[in-house]
């Protein structure tokens, strides 16, 4: 096989838009102040079209709240760096089993036909416990939200890329992990670390299988963020444990998530790449 050349001049010179043309779905986007919302804010300003799935009755049975869908189209829209680029947006109670591959195939024919990026952000908050407080309803619960209908979401996304021409460019798969595999633990959230870390196992499984697609998977922890769950001496004292003295802020992991979706990033897959400012443990 010959060696590739090294990149011309002209190939060196980044686009200012790495994602115009390309399409993404990004799911669990309803907050203004979550990580799936500067997802979506960073891929609309690289050029990428974005459809945005929420899940609102989930926000607004926890502390922090819904936003009106109308908003959080809105902030996404200011942010589009191609005129000709859009922002659709629609719901899904991922709960269903039939509604990640339902979802997929909106999304792709919302965006025109074609998606090219997925961006699993969704999980469920609350429905937790402890070893001793936990079961098997709780367990049910996270692994419905947060592993079975991500990967039911990877596989109705193979299955379209794969109807697509051979290996056609920009195929990406982000998921979200939480860093509690390399963590001290958080023994109160049993159910949540340990449907996270089986996304963190599964990631290289997932990038050799989608490989022949062309398409590269990989999961980011983003570490502590701050989306607006957390407030007084507590949040100091994890703002304390960062080296730069402040939280994570949802664009930390974004700028990573985006980066990841662009052709730059083509040649890394089956990674979990840890996003957390040097936190100390």
């Amino acid at each position: 096989m010959p060696r590739l050349p090294h990149p011309t001049p002209e190939e060196l010179r980044r686009d200012p838009l790495p994602l115009r043309g390309r399409t993404a779905l990004v799911t669990g986007a309803s907050r203004r102040g979550g990580i799936g919302h500067a997802v979506a804010r960073r891929l609309a300003a690289y050029g990428a079209s974005v459809y945005l799935h929420h899940h609102v009755p989930h926000d607004a049975a926890m502390p922090w709240g819904a936003d009106r869908t109308e908003d959080v189209i809105a902030s996404v829209r200011a942010a589009l760096g191609d005129p000709d680029a859009t922002v659709v947006a629609g719901p899904g109670d991922l709960t269903d089993p039939a509604a990640p591959g339902e979802l997929l195939a909106t999304a792709a024919e919302a965006l025109g036909g074609r998606l090219d990026v997925l961006v699993a952000n969704h999980a469920l908050s609350g429905s937790d416990g402890t070893l001793d407080a936990i079961d098997a309803a709780m367990l049910d619960a996270h692994w419905q939200v947060d592993t079975r209908s991500v990967l039911l979401l990877v596989q109705a996304f193979a299955r379209h890329r794969a109807a697509l021409p051979p290996r056609t460019p920009g195929g990406r798969v982000v998921m979200m992990t939480s860093g509690h595999d390399i963590a001290s633990g958080m023994p109160g959230e049993v159910a949540y670390a340990l449907q996270k870390g089986a996304l963190a196992s599964v990631t290289r499984t997932l990038s050799t299988t989608l490989a022949e697609h062309a398409v590269t998977v990989n999961a980011v922890n983003p570490g502590p963020v701050d989306t607006d769950y957390m407030t007084g001496e507590d949040y100091d004292a994890i703002a304390a444990r960062f080296p730069a003295g402040r939280w994570g802020m949802p664009d930390d992991p974004a700028r990573l998530v985006a980066w990841l979706a662009t052709d730059e990033a083509e040649w890394v897959t089956g990674q979990v790449v840890d996003s957390e400012g040097g936190f100390r443990r």
